[in-house]
Formats: structure tokens, C-alpha cells, sequence
């Protein structure tokens, strides 16, 4: 039994990768070669490439443009995403042979992140819920992305104070995966639960609003610099077929 179902896990673990890492290289490729025919920088937007570059970075980091747009949204925003890194952060462990010491400083912090990820994942899902107008352009796949999150986040925390798991082998199980070598996974329920919410939430990623993550970086009205008058804007395709 326990080799049939690590067999199977296997199998799932290695073709969602896949999925994963090749839907997202192809959407990045497709975002990289869709041309910008127009100037069309949000204003106030800064006159330098550089400037341009900082605003993506600010973006990326501390969402600005939300912070400006809706404090709340903002709040909840930056509470599940700075909790998603550091509960990510603190799962390094389960994929390297020897612990480094900032993964195993953060461990306990990462478990704190998990309730801190969970409760601003059910916060954002109420607001697409109560919230007329947003429950209005919200589809079923919006709704099985949070669902998706908040199991994810809740069987781990789970794994924590309720029913605990052997780490060991569960370390030992990815470290056999990434080296060809399959070793035995645990049979807990909630284990088997968590992995399997992680490997469809990384099937459906390449196909899902998540490529914002991604996306922000090829936005022209977040990387464009606000300087038509200083310097003559024409699309990439459009000089190489004048060449």
C-alpha cells in the first residue's frame, strides 16, 4: 500500500512540476513578446528608466499602488503575501540536506506566518463574498484559488498542533524525488490532504490570475518611463521590422 501511494505521489509531484515550470516559462515568454504599441505609463509616473524600474520594484514589494487605492485591501494584501514567503522560507528545509541557519532561525516565525496566511486568506474571501460589486467579477476559478490556499495553509497547521507527521520522512520522500531516488511517503491523512492541495495549486497556476506575480513585470503602465517628449517611444517589433 505505502509503495503504491508514494508511487503515485511521485508521479503527481514530477508531472505538476512540469506543468508548473513550463506553463510559467511560456506565459513569461508570451508576456516578453507582446509588444507595447503606445505610451501608456500610469501618471504621476517617473521620467527615468530607472525611476520606472524602482516604481516595479516598489510595487513588487510593498504593493503601492494598492496602499493607495484601498488600505484595507492593502492590509490583507501584504499580510498573506509577507506571510506566503516566510511559511515558503521555513519549507527550504524540506528540499536541502543540510539546514542553513537563517531556515532554521525562521522556522518558528514561519509557523506564527501560517495563521497570519490563513486569516488574511479568509479575510480576502469574505470581501469577494460580501462585497457586491467584487462578488460580481469574481468566477468559480477565483474562488477555488482561495479555497485551494486556505486548505493549504490549514492542513499544515494541521500537521503542527493537531495531527503530527514524520518530517523526516516526508524530507526524505522530496530529497528522493529531486535525486531519482523514491523513498517511502507517510500514509497520515492530512499529509496526503497537504500535498495534494499544493500539487493542484500548482497545476492550475500557469492558467490562473496568480500570473500577476510574474505579470507585474511586463505591465507598461508600471515599467514605462513618462518621457515621450524627451525620447522617441517605438514598440521593439516595430524597430526590427525597419531594420
Amino acid at each position: 500500500m505505502y509503495a503504491v501511494q508514494t508511487t503515485i505521489y511521485a508521479v503527481i509531484f514530477y508531472a505538476v512540476t512540469v506543468l508548473f515550470a513550463g506553463g510559467l516559462l511560456l506565459r513569461i515568454v508570451q508576456y516578453a513578446r507582446t509588444p507595447a504599441p503606445l505610451k501608456v505609463p500610469s501618471t504621476p509616473a517617473p521620467v527615468t528608466r530607472a525611476g520606472a524600474a524602482f516604481r516595479v520594484l516598489r510595487e513588487v514589494v510593498v504593493f503601492e499602488s494598492l496602499y493607495k487605492s484601498n488600505k484595507w485591501i492593502w492590509l490583507f494584501g501584504i499580510a498573506f503575501h509577507g506571510a506566503l514567503v516566510l511559511v515558503l522560507f521555513r519549507h527550504v528545509r524540506y528540499f536541502v540536506q543540510h539546514v542553513p541557519l537563517p531556515v532554521e532561525l525562521a522556522q518558528p516565525f514561519g509557523i506564527y506566518a501560517g495563521f497570519a496566511m490563513v486569516g488574511a486568506l479568509l479575510a480576502l474571501w469574505t470581501r469577494r463574498v460580501v462585497i457586491a460589486r467584487v462578488r460580481y467579477i469574481s468566477d468559480a476559478f477565483d474562488h477555488l484559488i482561495l479555497l485551494l490556499l486556505i486548505l493549504i495553509g490549514a492542513s499544515g497547521l494541521a500537521m503542527k498542533f493537531l495531527v503530527r507527521t514524520d518530517i523526516v520522512a516526508v524530507k526524505g520522500f522530496f530529497l528522493g524525488l529531486m535525486s531519482f531516488d523514491i523513498q517511502p511517503l507517510p500514509a497520515d491523512p492530512i499529509l496526503l490532504a497537504h500535498l495534494a492541495f499544493v500539487a493542484l495549486l500548482m497545476a492550475v497556476f500557469p492558467f490562473s490570475k496568480m500570473l500577476h506575480a510574474p505579470g507585474i513585470f511586463f505591465s507598461p503602465s508600471r515599467n514605462q518611463a513618462d518621457n515621450p517628449r524627451e525620447r522617441r517611444y517605438a514598440p521593439a517589433r516595430a524597430a526590427a521590422a525597419k531594420a
